[in-house]
């Protein structure tokens, strides 16, 4: 039996699009697997003494951080733009102290439909080789810790003017789970007008 020329071209359209299904459905798998693995990671880091931030008395309590599910519409590539005044902030702690950043940059995205931006720093006694961009966004007080969350960026290497922010890993600061920590404020040109509905949520003592 002779199929037709256009039977051949839908059964070929029908394999490809199987492939761009499949490809689609184990790459979301791939991408949610590889987050909630590090999400158990910090949850049994926190349920040892040496690691955790918890007192004994929360760790005896201690099920698991709350967060919301992993998207990769909140994983954004953003164009940098390195500061060349080599600018040193003192941004304020929790405690009333200040702490000594470094302006490293700014990085402009897209999300929620609009153009944002976060400035970049980088703590000048830093040893990981991390830039930190604290931030604000709409969840706060609501679903997430009312004062801001935190992202850490591998330093991107010399000449590379994008990075990747994956809003999937912004965590809270140690102050959401006790108050004897001092903790970095988000600078207020880093308040986003967007709900960023991915990371980390408030901590379940203090959830609503």
């Amino acid at each position: 039996m002779r199929l037709s020329p256009k039977l051949l071209i839908g059964l070929g359209l029908l394999v490809v699009f199987g492939y761009f299904l499949q490809d689609l459905v184990l790459g979301n798998d791939q991408f949610a697997a590889g987050i909630n693995k590090v999400r158990k990671e910090k949850n049994d880091a926190f349920r040892r003494a040496k690691d955790s931030p918890l007192t004994a008395a929360q760790r005896d309590q201690f099920d698991s951080l709350r967060y919301f599910l992993p998207d990769k519409e909140y994983v954004v590539d953003a164009r940098l733009e390195r500061s060349t005044t080599g600018e040193t902030l003192q941004i304020p702690l929790t405690d009333g102290k200040t702490e000594s950043y470094l302006r490293w940059g700014r990085a402009t995205f897209e999300l929620g439909g609009a153009p944002r931006q976060l400035t970049v720093l980088l703590k000048l006694d830093d040893k990981d080789g991390k830039l930190f961009i604290p931030f604000t966004d709409k969840t706060n007080g609501f679903d997430t810790y009312g004062g801001g969350r935190y992202l850490d960026v591998v330093l991107p290497p010399d000449g590379e003017d994008e990075v990747r922010l994956d809003f999937n890993q912004a965590y809270n600061p140690y102050c959401a789970y006790g108050a004897g920590f001092a903790c970095p404020v988000p600078p207020a040109e880093n308040r986003l007008t967007v709900e960023v509905k991915a990371g980390e949520k408030s901590f379940p003592e203090a959830a609503h």
